[in-house]
């Protein structure tokens, strides 16, 4: 999934940014891989990524003697996109258990084009005129991956490719809650704010898990290793790359770069995982990527 952070627009593309960018990039391609290999319920990997991750994350702020205090105000300006990402966790981590981690992690990211209606819708923010066209392209590409073998699938995996999607419209409401607090509401730095809404966000987890009767105990080397680099590269250090990155790099190349995120995912996935693709897997993985940088083109 891509990072909170809207990206500014610059001239100039300094090559230690690109490089950031792309490794952090890289790094969040790996997390819905980390899903799998921990062979856990997925409201259970989903916690332990969110509290490893806000873990880290305030220790790096208390290292670097950034701390501010956290208030009620600040707790609750928080509590929103901590219930967003909450349940764009919940979404995600089936639909990466029962489509797979390539398809699932393509399919939040159709989440540019909610984003970029939303801007429309609220913002009055223009449309870029490639956003209808774009969309085109990726609807057909998605097509291709899921629509064209719909009837072969079993339920679980229909419902893992809408939960896919569903979490792309919680990621949505996350970006816009997160983005509307760092704008003036909180004095804290963004990465204690995501620190502190990822541990209310594992409070959440823990919470639906509770409910859902999941045991959160880890019994397995393979499990801890697989939860922790889950949390801290995908939850902290993916993020400390690219926030940092991103105010030096032109909006349209961070687009491009955070493409690499899904890509990525799906050849992890076909790699290690043996995902049965054939060539029109492939072509719709293409279009489906091209339209999601186009829809997200201005000019």
């Amino acid at each position: 999934m891509t990072s909170p952070v809207p990206a500014a627009a610059t001239p100039l593309a300094p090559p230690a940014s690109v490089g950031r960018m792309a490794l952090g990039a890289m790094l969040l391609s790996t997390t819905s891989i980390f899903v799998v290999l921990a062979q856990v319920a997925p409201t259970v990997s989903a916690f332990y990524r969110m509290l490893f991750g806000g873990v880290n994350l305030l220790a790096w702020v208390a290292l670097r003697r950034r701390w501010a205090h956290v208030g009620w105000r600040d707790l609750g300006l928080a509590l929103v996109p901590a219930l967003g990402f909450s349940l764009d966790l919940i979404f995600w981590h089936r639909s990466i258990l029962w489509v797979g981690p390539g398809v699932a992690t393509l399919l939040t990211n159709f989440q540019v084009f909610l984003m970029a209606l939303v801007g429309w819708w609220v913002y009055r923010e223009r449309l870029g005129r490639w956003f209808v066209p774009g969309l085109l392209v990726a609807l057909g590409g998605l097509w291709l991956l899921v629509g064209a073998h719909w009837s072969l699938f079993d339920v679980r995996h229909r419902l893992g490719v809408w939960l896919g999607l569903a979490s792309g419209v919680a990621y949505t409401a996350y970006l816009l809650s997160f983005r509307r607090a760092l704008s003036g509401h909180t004095r804290l730095s963004a990465a204690q704010f995501l620190g502190v809404m990822s541990l209310l966000s594992a409070g959440l987890l823990l919470c639906w898990g509770l409910v859902e009767g999941d045991t959160f105990a880890l019994v397995t080397v393979r499990s801890w290793s697989a939860l922790l680099a889950l949390g801290f590269f995908g939850q902290v250090v993916a993020w400390l790359l690219m926030v940092r990155a991103m105010p030096l790099l032109p909006a349209s190349l961070v687009g491009l770069l955070l493409l690499l995120q899904p890509a990525l995912a799906f050849v992890l996935d076909v790699v290690l995982f043996r995902r049965p693709t054939g060539g029109g897997d492939w072509l719709g993985l293409a279009l489906a990527l091209a339209g999601i940088l186009l829809g997200t083109r201005k000019k």
